[in-house]
């Protein structure tokens, strides 16, 4: 019989197969299904066992010791999810989520920084070093192209399309899209080709952006950069790789462009996705309204 760790990973290689999750969602849903397996076993039970009002009990528990309601509902997903699983392998018979009330969750804002705040933090990096070189190129196409962190660090040199201006992403669901990179992003991406790539390089020869042992760059490593070049720009140090995601979309839409195009751009299967850049802009100018206008 296999034991709970081993079927929490079967319906994980499943999911990665059929859904093509990437590792983040992977590990996400590895640590809830595993909080709640260490919570039913002191009680005789396990995920294959699990009743309805073990899962209830479960939910409301994390909520009284303070879970933020996006985590209880990504814990129900995987949860959900697991289950529905096992359905369709015909391993259980009833679904005991199928009553679970999914948690509401507000649409929580991103932190978006300001457009002089991204040029500081573009300009942050030692580019008289090769590690400097390559970060600032690496900062100029994430804000230029508005890549997930996972996509930026996997790109390939046979990714850039120089003379057309474009690089080619893998995103979630091994989907391709082509974004445009921009002018000032492509004068950094070939100063750094030409003048740091070569003497990062070791065996990861196709990395467009290696480490600097010259192998493929962890996400870890490159959110621990931008927290330096944060430090160094001023700026807040809750900035991520992601902030720059969401400042590419946010100044997008500030400046008028289409939604849909933005969508495209960033990867999002869906345009409610693509809104919140949008809610962002009108809190902005609400903002603006109440500081500036006489009877704000």
């Amino acid at each position: 019989m296999s034991s709970p760790d081993e079927v929490i990973s079967t319906y994980l290689d499943a999911m990665w197969l059929e859904r093509g999750l990437s590792e983040h969602t992977l590990a996400a849903y590895r640590r809830d299904l595993q909080n709640v397996q260490k919570w039913l076993l002191p009680r005789g039970r396990d995920l294959l066992n699990a009743r309805s009002s073990d899962l209830m009990e479960y939910i409301a528990q994390r909520f009284s010791q303070g879970i933020a309601s996006r985590s209880a509902a990504r814990s129900l997903s995987a949860l959900r999810g697991f289950y529905r699983h096992q359905l369709l392998r015909e391993v259980l018979a009833e679904d005991p989520t199928a009553l679970l009330a999914h948690p509401k969750t507000g649409r929580a804002l991103p932190l978006v920084i300001s457009a002089a705040q991204v040029e500081a933090l573009l300009a942050a990096p030692d580019v008289e070093t090769a590690l400097g070189l390559r970060d600032r190129a690496m900062l100029e196409v994430l804000y230029a192209t508005g890549l997930r962190i996972s996509e930026l660090i996997s790109l390939q040199l046979t990714s850039i399309n120089q003379r057309q201006g474009v690089v080619r992403v893998t995103g979630k669901g091994g989907k391709e899209r082509l974004v445009p990179m921009g002018e000032t992003s492509l004068l950094w991406l070939r100063r750094y080709l030409q003048a740091a790539r070569d003497e990062l390089l070791g065996e990861a020869g196709s990395v467009l952006f290696p480490s600097r042992r010259g192998q493929q760059m962890t996400r870890q490593t490159f959110w621990h950069a931008i927290k330096r070049y944060a430090l160094v720009a001023g700026i807040p140090t809750t900035v991520s790789p992601h902030t720059l995601r969401h400042a590419f979309a946010t100044h997008l839409v500030d400046n008028g462009a289409d939604l849909r195009a933005v969508q495209m751009m960033l990867g999002h299967s869906d345009l409610s996705t693509t809104q919140i850049y949008t809610h962002i802009a009108q809190q902005r100018l609400q903002n603006l309204v109440r500081t500036h206008h006489p009877r704000g």
